[in-house]
C-alpha cells in the first residue's frame, strides 16, 4: 500500500530531479584550454561565404567566446552593415577588405586587425581580386548590453 509518506518522498524526488536537470541545463560546459587543427574544423558553405565554426562556449571568465573563419570570394560582401550588442575582432589572414569602422570605410590586408565596439555600425567587403579569409572573435560577458 502507497502511504502518504511514499507519496511525500516520491514528489521531492521529482522536484529535486528536475531542478538539477534544470540547473545542469542552464550552466553549459566551460571551454578549457583546447588546439584546434584548421583542416579538421568543418567548413560550411553558407549563400556567399564559406564559414569554419571553431567554437562558440562559455569560458572561465566570458559568458561566451565565439570564433568562426570566413572565407569571401573576391567582390562579396559578408553581410549588410549592422551593429550588435557584443564587442568583436577580425584579424585579416590573406586578402583585401574593406571595412565599416567609425562611419568610414577603411581598405586593409593581411595581417590586419578591425575591433568592432558595441552597438557601433560595421561591415567587411572582399575588395580584392583573390578569396579573402578572415578570423572572427566574439565574445559577450555579464556587461554586455542585452
Amino acid at each position: 500500500m502507497i502511504t502518504l509518506r511514499d507519496m511525500t518522498i516520491a514528489a521531492l524526488s521529482v522536484t529535486a530531479t528536475i531542478g538539477v536537470t534544470t540547473l545542469a541545463a542552464s550552466n553549459p560546459k566551460l571551454m578549457g584550454s583546447t588546439a584546434l587543427d584548421w583542416n579538421e574544423v568543418p567548413i560550411e558553405q553558407e549563400e556567399v561565404r564559406a564559414v569554419r565554426q571553431f567554437f562558440r562556449a562559455p569560458t572561465a571568465t566570458l559568458d561566451e567566446l565565439e570564433l568562426h573563419v570566413t572565407t569571401l570570394p573576391a567582390g562579396a560582401t559578408s553581410h549588410a552593415p549592422h551593429k550588435h550588442p557584443n564587442e568583436e575582432l577580425v584579424i585579416v589572414k590573406e586578402g583585401t577588405v574593406e571595412v565599416l569602422v567609425d562611419g568610414k570605410m577603411k581598405r586593409v590586408g593581411p595581417g590586419a586587425v578591425v575591433f568592432n565596439a558595441s552597438n557601433e555600425m560595421h561591415s567587411l567587403r572582399n575588395v580584392g581580386d583573390t578569396p579573402a579569409t578572415y578570423h572572427v572573435i566574439n565574445w559577450t560577458t555579464g556587461a554586455t548590453p542585452r
